[in-house]
């Protein structure tokens, strides 16, 4: 389970399960194949009745550069909205899942990366982890459950701010701005994060489990979002403005979009 070669590598720490994104060469960002393994870990996490709590981190310093835009070439709204089916299940599993999520934060979370981070229960970030809300740099809307997780954890004016200027929050910044709950010395994220899962494991996990699933009915349904996100990058899929995007992401270039 926790081969070298594996693009979820599964470790067991007693009653915490670690999950561990493993494609440091293309700084973890979220592939099809990824994202169907990290589903496939969730699940069998949240079947295994030794686990009470999960863990994910990213191999190689990066926690995870988001999606895959390489991967995105000639999506059709059709398509995107197959595409987001995927992610969505990812979500429900991280946010409606009876068992604590703490998200160990190495170096960069960005985009789809940043949205995995805050859909987890607790963030445990390394003092030089970076959070950037990047999806309007290539035409899309904050998706993995973003616009129902920012707002929830920074408040709607500073989630606002994240995601419509992009810029990219220190550890310190995500912080302050409710987007981390623990900030550790570099390179101690997973260390730390494993030390208060355990420490979670140790508690009633019935009482946990209820009590995550009654925040989780906060005044905005999940699903909700979910249904509105999914109709949003349905169209964006389709647009101009997404090939612009991908084009200047791989010519390292600023993009020139044209709102269409």
């Amino acid at each position: 389970m926790s081969g070298d070669d594996m693009l979820v590598q599964v470790h067991q720490d007693g009653p915490v399960t670690r999950l561990v994104l493993n494609q440091p060469a293309r700084r973890n960002a979220l592939s099809i194949p990824l994202r169907a393994a990290l589903v496939a870990g969730l699940e069998g996490a949240m079947a295994d009745t030794a686990c009470r709590v999960v863990v994910l981190s990213g191999a190689g310093g990066t926690f995870c550069a988001g999606g895959d835009i390489t991967g995105m070439a000639g999506i059709t709204a059709v398509a995107g909205r197959q595409r987001m089916a995927l992610v969505h299940r990812l979500v429900r599993l991280v946010v409606q899942s009876e068992k604590p999520v703490v998200a160990a934060v190495e170096g960069h979370a960005i985009g789809a990366g940043l949205s995995l981070a805050a859909l987890c229960d607790i963030v445990v970030a390394s003092g030089t982890a970076k959070f950037t809300c990047s999806f309007n740099r290539i035409g899309l809307v904050p998706d993995l459950g973003a616009t129902w997780a920012l707002p929830l954890r920074m408040g709607l004016g500073r989630a606002k701010f994240a995601i419509m200027t992009g810029r990219t929050l220190d550890a310190a910044e995500a912080e302050r701005w409710g987007l981390a709950e623990m900030v550790v010395a570099a390179g101690e994220a997973e260390t730390a994060a494993l030390a208060l899962a355990l420490e979670l494991a140790a508690k009633a996990p019935l009482s946990n489990g209820f009590a995550k699933a009654l925040l989780a009915r906060m005044p905005r349904d999940l699903d909700e979002m979910l249904r509105a996100e999914a109709d949003a990058q349905a169209i964006l899929y389709g647009s101009r403005d997404l090939q612009e995007g991908r084009a200047a992401f791989g010519e390292k270039r600023e993009p020139s979009f044209e709102g269409a």
